[in-house]
């Protein structure tokens, strides 16, 4: 038997727990460093987020969030890296705001799997949330 033969895997599940954990230190990162080039950011983007939501799913039931943060972008919320958009997304979820309503199709990730649908939560934002 090869030595190779004989290392084991880690499991889907650890693998799977890896990957979330990495990809949420991740957004931390992207967030600390938006948030040093604009102090305004967290605010400004969860704003945007919560309201935009609520405005196209009135029209649309659900929004794809691949185009909530396109519109943040054209509105001048423009972090370095779009993955600074996550730990906003997380909190406005946290504070039912917003809601993951299904799941589509990425367009920027070339048609692949994994884009999330939005809609409003049954929470009320919070005064001065960030």
């Amino acid at each position: 038997m090869m030595a190779a033969e004989t290392l084991q895997r880690p499991s889907h599940s650890r693998r799977a727990a890896t990957a979330r954990r990495l990809g949420e230190q991740q957004m931390q990162l992207s967030f600390d460093a938006a948030t040093s080039a604009d102090p305004s950011f967290g605010a400004r983007a969860y704003a945007f987020i919560v309201a935009y939501v609520r405005e196209q799913a009135a029209a649309l039931g659900s929004v794809p969030g691949e185009q909530v943060t396109l519109a943040a972008r054209a509105a001048g919320i423009r972090p370095k890296d779009d993955r600074a958009f996550g730990s906003i997304y997380a909190k406005a979820i946290r504070n039912g705001d917003i809601r993951v309503a299904g799941t589509c199709a990425r367009v920027r990730g070339h048609g692949t799997a994994g884009g999330r649908l939005y809609a409003p939560g049954n929470g009320k934002q919070a005064e001065g949330t960030v």
